[in-house]
């Protein structure tokens, strides 16, 4: 992980020994793969670490793991640790967001909802396997007009990815990557006594949205999401009217779009689909990599690096 500074250059943060593991070093207090970056409320970094060096390979010990770090200083708070009963076998831990004392994340392998008490460090699975959360094999993922494949002849599955709560708290709204979103109550999911049957019965349907790179949710509850099939970024408003906001090849599988307080969208570029994984070993990124940033009243493109 890098900390981009004023004149360009990228440095290891918080530290070059937290971005130093390699296979057969000590895992607990290193980066393994990060996949997440979100800033909680109180201004706090919190980092999400798969655990995971391959991509659908399990987790090594101590690798899966959530850092909250202080931005300013770099200094390391605390280290949240999940389980082999949490992050499992086949797990991909993907995303996170805050709702008071606790945090929710996704895991895009083995489909499931985590719940973490932000104080006690107690992560609990729900949804497993529900089918909120589980990818959908009629709802491929289409770039450049292919579908995406993560073998041949076997379309890329992606299970529960994005999730946001709404401004007010009472609701979380997650999907898998292909969609369609789906709601349910945080009071349900914050009390360990509700029923896994409970729970699911409590899931609503929320939105038909398509496949997309990742999102974000303003004060006001409008969300913000790319698409992957047209390289767009689209705005999802209160009453559920979509509108795109702008089409740009140089969008390509953006990623983890961010709301800056000024109000500009700043999107990383992953290019995802362009990974040798999904090409017979082929690397087809378009180099250099890049950060973009848009003002999504206005939508212009305003190139980074």
């Amino acid at each position: 992980m890098g900390l981009l500074t004023k004149n360009g250059k990228i440095e290891p943060f918080p530290d070059a020994d937290w971005n130093g593991w390699k296979p057969g070093r000590d895992a607990t207090h290193r980066f393994v793969s990060v996949n997440a970056l979100h800033v909680a409320p109180d201004g706090t970094l919190w980092v999400v670490d798969t655990g995971t060096p391959s991509f659908g390979g399990p987790p090594v010990p101590g690798g899966a793991k959530l850092v909250r770090i202080d931005p300013a200083t770099g200094h390391v708070l605390r280290i949240y640790h999940l389980s082999p009963e949490i992050a499992q076998a086949g797990s991909y831990i993907d995303d996170i967001r805050f709702n008071g004392m606790h945090a929710y994340l996704t895991d895009a392998g083995k489909a499931a909802l985590i719940v973490l008490d932000i104080k006690t460090g107690q992560a609990r699975r729900v949804l497993d396997n529900d089918v909120s959360t589980r990818a959908r094999t009629d709802r491929p993922i289409v770039m450049d007009g292919h579908v995406v494949k993560s073998h041949p002849h076997q379309p890329l599955l992606v299970n529960v990815d994005p999730l946001e709560v709404s401004p007010d708290g009472k609701w979380l709204y997650f999907g898998p990557l292909e969609g369609p979103w789906s709601r349910i109550p945080t009071a349900l999911l914050d009390d360990p006594d509700v029923s896994s049957t409970d729970l699911s019965a409590a899931v609503k349907p929320w939105a038909d949205l398509p496949p997309i790179g990742g999102s974000a949710m303003d004060a006001a509850g409008n969300l913000y999401f790319t698409n992957l099939k047209d390289d767009g970024v689209y705005r999802r408003d209160v009453s559920g009217k979509i509108t795109r906001l702008l089409s740009d090849p140089r969008l390509h599988w953006a990623d983890a779009p961010c709301l800056a307080p000024d109000g500009r969208l700043w999107l990383p570029v992953a290019q995802l689909d362009r990974l040798p994984m999904f090409h017979q070993g082929q690397f087809r990124s378009h180099q250099p990599f890049l950060l973009i940033s848009i003002d999504p009243h206005a939508g212009q493109v305003k190139p980074g690096r």
